[in-house]
């Protein structure tokens, strides 16, 4: 009979210890830091930065601070992020970090403006915690 106990109490520990994992993942994803595309089909500025940004900005520092998350907002209702204000224009660049707006980057004119101006922005981020060797 303790050993039916045992392996209950073993198998219930386990997955509370696999759903508090969980949760806990759920809660850092929320937390990152991201920069949000906002787009739209047709958008000549939008294509334009696709051209310009788009095929570096995953290798550059800036993407590692900022992950690139792109809505249309022709095909998505609420994205549920925690925006100061709703987003009329495209392109717009929406800097998230822990579930919330820090600054938007409203259109495209080109790739120097762009860099400048997502640069003051992600100096406002929370930096990532480092990990330490052991």
């Amino acid at each position: 009979m303790y050993h039916i106990m045992s392996r209950k109490m073993l198998k219930s520990t386990l997955i509370g210890a696999i759903l508090f994992g969980a949760v806990q993942l759920m809660a850092a994803a929320s937390h990152a830091a991201e920069l949000v595309m906002f787009e739209r089909d047709g958008c000549v500025w939008c294509a334009r930065w696709d051209r310009d940004v788009g095929p570096i900005y995953p290798k550059t520092d800036e993407a590692k601070l900022l992950p690139l998350r792109r809505i249309n907002i022709d095909h998505a209702k609420d994205p549920g992020l925690g925006l100061s204000s709703p987003v009329r224009f495209t392109p717009t660049f929406v800097v998230i970090d822990q579930g919330r707006e820090v600054g938007r980057i409203t259109g495209y004119i080109n790739d120097d403006a762009f860099w400048g101006l997502l640069g003051a922005l992600a100096a406002k981020v929370t930096p990532p915690p480092r990990r330490g060797h052991t």
